[in-house]
């Protein structure tokens, strides 16, 4: 089951972020899997950043692996999502593309890291950028809103 938890001023809706999520799931082999994806204002995310990254900062999505099993069904819960609602707003506007493809990408890049993803080395990135574009390929978002 994929929880979404909306606690920002926003029109996206709860059924296109499950929507990323399950793209992503079923992409990666883990379609049974459980998650959450809460869409955030800048300070909860600044405070999340802060506390587990040392960085006193918002940020466009964090992702905070799991991988274990839920005591009340015992489904294998990866993790939580939480992306920032304006950071992707401004994204959005920066690139010149729908808030709604900027909030499907940050949902995919966050699952991604559940999944185990990274991008902190170029070889790790490419394969990461790769499944990224596949999932959103097939969610008909354009490639173009891939960033770095």
């Amino acid at each position: 089951m994929i929880h979404v938890e909306i606690d920002a001023e926003t029109n996206i809706s709860a059924e296109l972020v499950e929507r990323a999520a399950r793209a992503a799931l079923d992409l990666s082999g883990a379609p049974d899997a459980d998650l959450t994806v809460v869409l955030a204002g800048d300070e909860r995310i600044r405070l999340l950043n802060r506390d587990f990254l040392g960085k006193d900062a918002p940020t466009d999505v964090l992702s905070f692996p799991a991988d274990e099993p839920d005591p009340e069904t015992g489904r294998r819960y990866l993790g939580d999502v939480v992306l920032s609602v304006p950071r992707a707003a401004a994204q959005a506007g920066e690139r010149g593309h729908a808030l709604e493809a900027e909030v499907q990408l940050l949902v995919v890049h966050g699952v991604l890291h559940l999944l185990g993803h990274d991008h902190a080395q170029a070889e790790e990135k490419a394969r990461m950028w790769a499944a990224q574009s596949e999932v959103l390929a097939r969610l008909g978002v354009s490639p173009a809103v891939v960033h770095e």
